[in-house]
This record gives structure tokens, C-alpha cells and sequence, in this order.
């Protein structure tokens, strides 16, 4: 039977478990996936050891992503230009890590926006995290001609766009209505807005008709910034979707078989957040 895991601290939020589970069943596939609690202190063990575990893999979620990155002896592209992993499997005896956010990002994108090409345009993020970098790496490797980054904290803007090179623009905090005006898509990738945190204050009028609004926020489903980009007719992708899309290269690496995100596991997800 092949096994795989999530790994955190604290792990008990994590939803990796329900989205891994619904698939294996879906598939008919002998395997399990479960979430194991692994104190920082312990995470170069734990990954030292995975398989001696019986692990094909992991999932890695705070405080371990830079843990993983560091352990893996094959880092793909998109963990490289985040720092961070949150996929590991074994290819050829080595432990290979990825950071899949970039894809879930732009998989969610596309299939929420028909036709969406970012080629040659600018776009604008809010936040110069992880998440953030994650995205600003699919957005470059999309062939955007421009990424504005703005951040609360001027100084780590400043560090991601020496980071990522001239394509990435950083900008302040205050400017973001304003310099945000030209862009194709808007994309908040901070936790701002998020439930029983501090909300998200933008002006959206001076976007473009034709701007896309998207917050990587799942909880709640729907943000003060994606109710008010409804508002003005803008289109509106949550965060949701992101987080189905990046599970889907860890699940093909470990059982074979590349899922689908289907509207069946989005509802399972939506009544869990929602406790149902």
C-alpha cells in the first residue's frame, strides 16, 4: 500500500487530508494519507527518515517549508525561486522537492477565467510572503511583462524584486490603488481579510474593466475584496481552487494517477470549512 502524509505544527488544520482521501477513494486506489504533528525541532529527523516510514512522499505545511527545501537533494524550479517546498517525493533514489502553489495558482486561475493569458501584461500583488513569491514565480514563468509588488513592509517588497529581478517592480503599501490601475490581474496574497483578522482595505475603482480580482484567502470563501471586485463587475477567483490545484502534483508523483479537481471535491471542502 502506498503511503504518504502532511507534516506541520500544529497539523490539525489542514484540510490536505480530506482533499488526498476523496481522491484515493475516487480512484480505487490502496493507499492512505494522514497528517502527522512533527515539532520544528524534529523536522530534519522526520524527513531524514520518510522512507524507512514507508513514506512516498509528504505534503508541507508551517512552520516546514524551508525544513523541506533544505532536505531535499532535487529542488524544481518553483521551490528554487521560492526558497520553500511543500511537495517531496523520491525520483531515482533522490528526495525531490517542489513548491506547487505556482502551479495551483494559475491552474485555479485558468480554469476560473476561460481564455486568461498573462502574457506581455502588467500584474499586481499584495504581499512579499511565501505565498507571494510562490505566485510572482507562476506569474513570470507565464510571460508577465511586469509585477508590481506591494507590501506593508517596503523593505521585503524591496528584497523580493532584487530576488525575481527587473520584471518585479516594488512599490509602497499606500500606492497600491493607484499603481494597481494598469493591472490585468490583482492578486492579495497576504492574510489579510482572512476570518477574525484584520480586513483588507482597497480602492478598486481605478482598475480596468477587464482586471481580474483574486484572493488566495479560502476562509471566509468569500473576501470583502472579492464581494466589493463583484460589486463593480469585476471577475472574482477565491483562494479555494488554489489550494485543490496544488495538491494534485504531490497525489500523481505518490499514487500514479493525476486527479481531478471536480466540483464533488470543491463541495466536500466547502462544507468542511463551513462545518457541515
Amino acid at each position: 500500500m502506498i503511503q504518504a502524509c502532511v507534516i506541520g505544527w500544529p497539523i490539525k488544520h489542514s484540510r490536505s487530508p480530506l482533499i488526498h482521501g476523496h481522491w484515493l477513494q475516487r480512484y480505487g486506489i490502496a493507499g492512505s494519507y494522514v497528517q502527522e504533528a512533527v515539532r520544528p525541532e524534529d523536522v530534519a529527523g522526520f524527513l531524514g527518515s520518510l522512507r524507512q516510514r514507508g513514506l512516498a512522499g509528504c505534503n508541507v505545511t508551517i512552520p516546514h517549508k524551508e525544513a523541506a527545501y533544505a532536505a531535499a537533494e532535487v529542488r524544481h524550479a518553483a521551490a528554487r525561486a521560492v526558497g520553500a517546498a511543500n511537495t517531496l517525493w523520491f525520483e531515482d533514489g533522490r528526495l525531490v522537492a517542489e513548491n506547487s502553489d505556482s502551479f495551483g495558482f494559475l491552474a485555479h486561475l485558468r480554469a476560473s477565467v476561460p481564455g486568461f493569458d498573462v502574457r506581455g501584461k502588467a500584474v499586481a500583488v499584495l504581499g512579499a510572503g511565501g505565498g507571494a513569491r510562490g505566485i510572482i514565480f507562476a506569474f513570470l514563468d507565464a510571460g508577465a511583462a511586469e509585477v508590481r509588488v506591494f507590501n506593508r513592509t517596503r523593505e521585503r517588497a524591496d528584497a523580493v524584486a532584487r530576488h525575481f529581478g527587473p520584471r518585479v517592480k516594488p512599490h509602497d503599501w499606500e500606492a497600491r490603488s493607484d499603481r494597481a490601475r494598469e493591472a490585468s490581474v490583482l492578486v492579495n496574497a497576504t492574510s489579510l481579510g482572512m476570518e477574525g483578522g484584520e480586513p483588507l482595505t482597497m480602492d478598486l475603482s481605478a482598475l480596468s474593466a477587464d482586471c481580474v480580482v483574486v484572493d488566495i484567502v479560502y476562509v471566509p470563501l468569500e473576501t470583502p475584496l472579492l464581494r466589493a471586485a463583484r460589486a463593480r463587475g469585476l471577475a472574482a477567483v477565491d483562494g479555494l481552487g488554489m489550494l485543490l490545484h496544488q495538491a494534485v502534483p504531490g497525489f500523481a508523483k505518490w499514487f500514479g494517477v493525476v486527479p481531478e479537481v471536480t466540483n464533488e471535491l470543491h463541495a466536500l471542502v466547502v462544507a468542511d470549512i463551513e462545518g457541515r
